[in-house]
Parts: structure tokens; C-alpha cells; sequence
């Protein structure tokens, strides 16, 4: 499906001149006045016919259109009674001192066409919990709240060992390659390949050089593809063991309700169904709206792609900020630049725009509306639910007209599915 489509843009000129043009150079000489550097005139105080002979007055068309932008655009939507799906694209076809024209390139909504949305038999997965699930969830957690134990003897997979290291290449020391006392579990690939196996059979207060080869990849330019020694002195050696399922286990764990093995399997199989629901229903959905979007056509404007994925983007940035990276360092790490990253959400971003216009087309197809009572409603039953007051979750929204768009698709998925579902 072709993403390029020109039918859906449309250009409208605009144009300023008389009173409208000459106010707003004024305002645009009146602002660069100030800073002005004219011989016999402070700043600020030189005439608009002495500033205009010293700077010309081209000097004044940039700050003058933007002053009679936003209007120019309201002027160009008013005009046209077109309704933008992306931010519009303008430029500045003629400017002189008599007049400016402004040219906006708006994009609107495609025209689609849906063959079918009716009785395409999607059927959901079974809701299935296996004791096999729940077992591997309870060992998960009795991993987690192991007691580490000292322990004789060698060293084995899964230890954790207490180690100093230092690090040579050519027998000379690298920077960041020696410790003291460094926590090591063994098998858990923490170190570069290599390292931790060869600390397996290793006994407390033994000593031993260790060979390794640098990644190709490693992030530490001087280390690629190098080898290296490690001297190694080991101290101490732990080994988890498993606690077990008594009171004071099921004390730590702090689960609501949770004080046998009973009550704790019960609780993780209603935690791995609540996964599980979401999973199903989001598998439905895609595969919902991938029959769909086989029984679509439409030619979607590039415009609207290349804006998808610049909130792609700026979600990503987010989701790295908050593991306390940003970008660059992704790019660096991953020998990626942002043209990459781009052409990697194309995918995403192109269905994410097709799967809202057809929820648009079958919502008009339907004829569903949402009424502000229902906005009402939702906002309250949401704000008991989270304990928060109704305009806090409208400003979560983003706004009354985004909760309604929200309550808009609800409603457009629950239609969807009762024609479509098989039971």
C-alpha cells in the first residue's frame, strides 16, 4: 500500500497589503529598533525612514511575517474549509514592501474506502493457566528472596564470588580493569566472555592469571578484539539457598491476603490471567484490524507517516530518558544514527495511522457518537477509581475532547468485536 499521495494536498495563498502590511512592519522596525546601531541615534530612537536607508527594509520582512503568521494560517483554514490532518507547511511566496503572500501546503484526511468490516470470524485465544505457569512463577520468587550463604569448596555455576582483578594487555594495566572486593555471580555474563567460566574449580584465597579476548564490539575503543590477562584472587564464595515456605517467608513477601502456599498460587494464577487478558485482547485487536485493513483501501499522505513517527521518536526519548540514557548514547551504543531509528518505526508508524483512519471510517460508518453527559461519567469513574479529581484526569486526557475521542474507540472496538468476534 502506497504511503505517497499529492490528491489530498492543497495550497492556499494568502495576502497582506495596505493598512495590514504597513502595521506590521512597524511593529517588526519598532522591535529591531531597539538594538539599532545608528551614528547620532541611541537605540530605539532612529526614525523608520533613517533605519529603513541604514538596514533596508528587507531587514524587517522576516519578524513582520511572523508577526501576521498565525493569522495568515487561521485566515487560510477559514478560506479554504479545509481541515488539516498534520501541521501545515508554509513558505512565503512574494514578499516586498507593498505586500507579503503566504502559501500553505495543508493535508487532509485521505478518502478510504473499507470492502468489509463484518463477519470476518477473528477468534480469541482460550484464557488458559497452567500449573507448570504458576510452579515457574513460585521458584521465580523463591529465587528472588534466596539467602545467600557462604560456602566451602570450589566455585560452580550460579556462585557468586567475591574477587580482585586486575587487567593487562602487553602486560600493561588498563584503565577500569582493576577492583577490589567486586560482587561476581558466575554464569550471569556480567564480565566479557570467557571471564566468569574460568573462575569455575577456583577455591577461597586461591590466585590465578586468566586469558581473555575483547569483544570486537566492546565499547572501549583501545580494548576491540585485544587480549588480556587477569589476575585474579579470589576471597569468598556464596551460594543462594532457597528459603523456605514458612510464615516468616510469606511475612516478606508482604502479598495482600497471601499466608500459604495455597493462597500464594492462587494470587500469582490471578496475576499471570490479568497479563494474559491484556495479551489476548491485544492480539485480537491487531488481528481485528489487520483483516480490516486487507479490505482497505486508501493512499495515506507521507506527511501523515513522517509525523507518526516523530511522536515515535519523541516517545523513545522518553522511555530512554527515564533508564537514564538519552539518544546520542543509544546511537553510539548501537552504531545507529537517527535516520535509522526513523526508517526502524516506519513500519509502526505507518500502521498506527491506517488503523486510526479506519477506526475514524467505521466510527462515521456507524454513526458513533459520544455525548458530554458520557464524558461526564467516565471522568468520574475514573477519578474514584484512581482516587483523583475529575479535572485531574481530564488534564491527563489531555482535555474533554480527547477523553471523548478515547470513549469514541471503545465504543468503535466493542462494535467491531461483537460483529466480528467468534464465539
Amino acid at each position: 500500500m502506497e504511503k505517497k499521495n499529492d490528491k489530498n494536498k492543497h495550497e492556499v495563498v494568502i495576502k497582506f497589503d495596505g493598512e495590514t502590511w504597513k502595521k506590521a512592519l512597524e511593529e517588526s522596525y519598532k522591535k529591531n529598533n531597539k538594538n539599532a546601531k545608528i551614528d547620532g541615534f541611541r537605540p530605539g530612537k532612529a526614525p523608520y525612514d533613517i533605519f529603513v536607508k541604514h538596514y533596508g527594509v528587507e531587514s524587517l520582512f522576516m519578524d513582520a511575517a511572523d508577526g501576521l503568521l498565525q493569522e495568515a494560517y487561521m485566515k487560510a483554514l477559514e478560506n479554504s474549509k479545509l481541515i488539516p490532518v498534520v501541521k501545515p507547511i508554509f513558505d512565503i511566496k512574494e514578499v516586498n514592501e507593498e505586500a507579503i503572500e503566504f502559501v500553505f501546503t495543508i493535508t487532509t484526511k485521505p478518502e478510504l474506502k473499507i470492502k468489509k468490516y463484518k463477519d470476518l470470524k477473528i477468534k480469541k485465544d482460550e484464557l488458559v493457566v497452567t500449573d507448570e505457569e504458576i510452579d515457574h512463577e513460585v521458584g521465580h520468587l523463591l529465587e528472588h528472596y534466596a539467602e545467600l550463604v557462604v560456602k566451602d569448596g570450589k566455585v560452580e555455576n550460579g556462585d557468586i564470588v567475591i574477587i580482585d582483578y586486575e587487567g593487562s594487555v602487553d602486560g600493561v594495566p588498563f584503565e577500569g580493569g582493576k577492583a577490589e572486593n567486586a560482587d561476581l555471580e558466575i554464569g550471569s555474563g556480567t564480565f566479557i566472555p570467557g571471564f566468569e567460566e574460568q573462575l569455575i574449580g577456583m577455591e577461597k584465597e586461591s590466585e590465578k592469571d586468566i586469558a581473555v579476548t575483547f569483544p570486537e564490539d566492546y565499547h572501549a575503543e583501545n580494548l576491540k578484539g585485544k587480549e588480556a590477562v587477569f589476575k585474579i584472587k579470589l576471597h569468598e564464595i556464596k551460594t543462594k539457598q532457597n528459603r523456605e515456605l514458612d510464615e516468616e517467608f510469606f511475612e516478606d513477601l508482604g502479598m495482600e491476603g497471601v499466608n500459604s502456599l495455597e493462597t500464594l498460587k492462587e494470587s500469582i494464577k490471578e496475576h499471570i490471567e490479568t497479563h494474559k487478558k491484556v495479551d489476548i485482547e491485544n492480539k485480537f485487536i491487531d488481528e481485528l484490524m489487520d483483516a480490516i485493513a486487507k479490505n482497505t483501501e486508501v493512499d495515506i499522505p507521507e506527511e501523515m507517516v513522517e509525523e507518526e513517527i516523530d511522536h515515535l521518536m519523541e516517545r523513545a526519548e522518553e522511555n530512554f530518558k527515564h533508564q537514564g540514557v538519552n539518544l546520542e548514547f543509544y546511537y553510539s551504543m548501537t552504531k545507529t544514527t537517527e535516520k535509522d531509528l526513523r526508517e526502524q518505526f516506519e513500519k509502526e508508524a505507518f500502521k498506527n495511522v491506517l488503523y486510526r483512519l479506519i477506526l475514524e471510517e467505521v466510527m462515521t460508518l456507524e454513526e458513533i457518537k459520544v455525548e458530554d453527559k458520557d464524558i461526564d461519567e467516565y471522568l468520574e469513574e475514573t477519578a474514584k477509581t484512581y482516587n483523583a479529581t475529575k479535572e485531574e484526569i481530564e488534564k491527563e486526557f489531555g482535555g474533554r475532547e480527547f477523553v471523548g475521542y478515547d470513549l469514541a474507540v471503545r465504543r468503535t472496538f466493542e462494535k467491531l468485536t461483537e460483529y466480528n468476534e467468534v464465539k
